[in-house]
């Protein structure tokens, strides 16, 4: 290494501390934002770098399509990934949590994007094995772009405005592209009425992502009652209902195909037996509701109120899905084994028909 090349390493070196010294990181190294490089950002988008793309107004912040790019930037985008990112900020925008303070909140809640189309291939996003795990730039860092801009944007540092209690992995990174090529049923995103060439962005609030070991059966019933378990274990019934997406891996989506089963049909087998017998929250002190903020708590408490169930015709059986469309289904990971994921979706009171929102990658607003 020539002195030139090492003045240059030490100068860029000192930019990186200079931007940990400011507390503009997540906690890893970011890229050296000028000028330069913003303009290609902002050159794929016909957007105005002032307009604002998602606001948090208790902190009167607010993110523009010009703060998205230099975080974007940040987090070791290439400037074609930008697109997608802005379109993420869009669908994270409709949810109904995130601009109320969710980020700020002990339950340590993370976005998860969920990227569908042929974009997917043009800019490298990883769909198959290791979904969750590390490797792809793409899944990478359109992730790290929303991260860096909570943290910048929004302030959410943690122990500062973010008081997560112990918060989750996914709040470095959650970018996943569903494996439509090797799924047997339509993808995500023309379930929403979009159509298979077109690119979209959907985005959840999560929780948490569990993984289903499933290798031993062909039988869609032991498959589907496998996943339900998981989505009713009490540790997750922090409200009246919960909300899931499971993320199965082709070998399990063909399990359900193979038998006839279509997403639909997985759907309403997992709704209907979704279902919590009353001894067993009251084993774990959540057989009743708090009658304010109508979170799970015992009914000894001085502040429960019944839940709905136990106003039924079976107030022994709770269920805790409200309707089968709290379920989404999508396929994703490597076609090698029987794993699959269950991604716990964060709702609050009244539940929602559909958690998730979405945004067409480079539609108008």
């Amino acid at each position: 290494m020539d002195e030139t090349t090492t003045a240059e390493a030490d100068a860029l070196r000192e930019i990186v501390e200079h931007y940990f010294d400011k507390e503009w990181t997540d906690g890893l190294p970011v890229v050296p934002v000028t000028e330069t490089l913003l303009a290609e950002f902002l050159a794929t988008v016909a957007r105005d770098p002032d307009e604002v793309l998602f606001s948090i107004t208790h902190l009167n912040r607010h993110l523009t399509v010009r703060l998205a790019a230099i975080n974007a930037a940040m987090a070791g985008c290439r400037s074609e990934y930008f697109p997608v990112v802005v379109a993420a900020w869009e669908a994270i925008a409709k949810e109904p949590h995130p601009a109320r303070g969710i980020w700020q909140s002990t339950t340590g809640t993370a976005p998860l994007l969920v990227v569908n189309g042929p974009v997917r291939e043009r800019i490298g996003l990883n769909s198959t094995g290791n979904i969750f795990g590390s490797g792809f730039r793409a899944n990478a860092t359109i992730g790290r772009a929303i991260r860096l801009g909570c943290i910048n944007v929004f302030g959410l540092h943690p122990h500062k405005l973010d008081q997560a209690t112990q918060g989750t992995p996914a709040k470095y990174s959650a970018c996943i592209a569903e494996n439509e090529e090797q799924s047997p049923w339509p993808a995500l995103h023309t379930e929403h009425g979009f159509e298979a060439s077109d690119d979209v962005v959907t985005a959840f609030v999560i929780r948490s992502v569990i993984h289903i070991e499933a290798r031993h059966t062909q039988s869609p019933e032991q498959l589907a009652r496998d996943l339900t378990d998981t989505i009713v274990r009490t540790g997750a019934l922090i409200h009246e209902y919960t909300s899931a997406l499971l993320v199965l891996t082709p070998e399990h989506a063909d399990v359900f195909a193979s038998a006839g089963w279509s997403k639909d049909d997985l759907r309403s087998f997992v709704y209907d037996n979704a279902v919590r017998k009353r001894e067993d929250l009251v084993a774990v002190g959540k057989d009743a509701l708090s009658h304010k903020t109508r979170w799970r708590l015992a009914a000894t408490h001085p502040d429960s109120m019944p839940d709905s169930a136990s106003q039924t015709e079976e107030p022994d059986e709770v269920r805790a899905l409200s309707n089968p469309t709290s379920i989404q289904i999508m396929v994703a990971g490597a076609d090698n084994a029987g794993v699959s994921a269950v991604v716990e979706i964060f709702t609050l009171n009244p539940p929602r028909v559909h958690p998730y929102s979405h945004q067409q990658i480079g539609a108008t607003a």
